[in-house]
C-alpha cells in the first residue's frame, strides 16, 4: 500500500504543480493587464486550490504509512529524513495555507485588479514555497 501512495502522491504533485502554474500565470497576466475577473479566472484559482488540497490530503496519508515521515521525525542530522519527516510537509502546509487565505480573501474584494492581485501574491507565494521542498532527488529515481 506505501509504495501505491508514494507513486500516487508523486503522480499528483505534477497535476498540482501545473494546475497551480497556470493559476499563477493567468493572476500575473490578469494583473498586469486591463483584464476583468471572469468566472473562468475563478475556475482556474479553484482548480489550482483544489489539486494542491488533495495533494495535501494525498500527503498527510503518505507521511504516516512511510518510513521517511512519521517514523523519521526527530532525525535532524541526515538531510534526507529531515527533508521527508519536517521541512516538506510543514513548508507544504504553510504553503497551502497562504493559498487558501488567498482564495478566501478575493471573495471580500470587488475589483478584477484586487482579485488578480492577491491571486497573484498568495498561490505564488504557495508556489514557490511547494517548489522549494520538493525532494526533487526522490522525484528522479
Amino acid at each position: 500500500m506505501y509504495a501505491f501512495i508514494q507513486k500516487f502522491h508523486s503522480g499528483w504533485a505534477y497535476l498540482a504543480l501545473l494546475l497551480l502554474v497556470i493559476a499563477v500565470v493567468n493572476a500575473l497576466i490578469g494583473f498586469t493587464s486591463t483584464k476583468e475577473f471572469t468566472a473562468k479566472d475563478r475556475k482556474i484559482a479553484i482548480f489550482g486550490l483544489i489539486g494542491t488540497h488533495t495533494q495535501l490530503l494525498i500527503g498527510l496519508i503518505l507521511y504516516f504509512v512511510s518510513p521517511l515521515g512519521l517514523d523519521s521525525f526527530g532525525q535532524m542530522s541526515d538531510k534526507m529524513l529531515r527533508l521527508t519527516s519536517l521541512e516538506h510537509p510543514l513548508i507544504n502546509l504553510i504553503a497551502i495555507t497562504l493559498i487558501t487565505i488567498g482564495w478566501s480573501k478575493h471573495k471580500k474584494l470587488t475589483t478584477s485588479k484586487s482579485k488578480f492581485k492577491t491571486f497573484s501574491i498568495f498561490y505564488g507565494l504557495g508556489l514557490v514555497l511547494i517548489l522549494s521542498r520538493i525532494p526533487w532527488s526522490l522525484w528522479f529515481k
